[in-house]
């Protein structure tokens, strides 16, 4: 016969506290589908990534965190993917972010999770941004890297 510990019922006391608090309606994610099938969620800021990433790579939680924080980059920056068209995204920020409320939650996009354009003109925007480039310069570039071979650019309108 097995003697349960209290090292043991620890454990269990943990784990069990885990599941409760991750089904408590507190916990729940809020969350819907776009028109196009896209996944949106929304969390309380930009420092709490929406539960869709669980699965996804470190590499990919990473950009979407970068995304979100680079929103004044990412807002003048097209995306050459087809999402302009297909989901009616306006630039490479809605990939990652479908919007920010007023009381700093975020509304998330999962389109990006399944994109590799979309991963590579953020991850390229924002290192050229962290490189000292200016949002005019990084248009720029984008513009020309993508401009044959991709799909139409979202409609983005350029930096003044």
């Amino acid at each position: 016969m097995k003697r349960f510990t209290a090292g043991k019922g620890a454990l269990v006391l943990l784990l069990c506290s885990f599941f409760l608090a991750a089904c408590s309606p507190g916990n729940e994610a809020h969350q819907s589908r776009a028109a196009n099938g896209d996944l949106r969620e929304e969390t309380a800021s930009v420092d709490v990534l929406p539960s869709f990433l669980d699965g996804q790579s470190e590499g990919v939680r990473l950009v979407y965190q970068a995304a979100a924080l680079s929103g004044d980059l990412l807002s003048w920056i097209p995306c050459y993917c087809g999402c302009g068209e297909s989901a009616g995204h306006e630039s490479s920020l809605h990939c990652f972010v479908h919007a920010y409320g007023e009381d700093g939650t975020v509304i998330w996009d999962d389109h990006g999770t399944r994109c590799g354009v979309c991963l590579q003109i953020a991850t390229e925007a924002i290192r050229l941004k962290q490189e000292g480039k200016s949002v005019k310069e990084i248009r720029a570039y984008i513009d020309e890297k993508y401009r044959d071979g991709y799909a139409n650019p979202t409609p983005t309108p350029r930096p003044s």
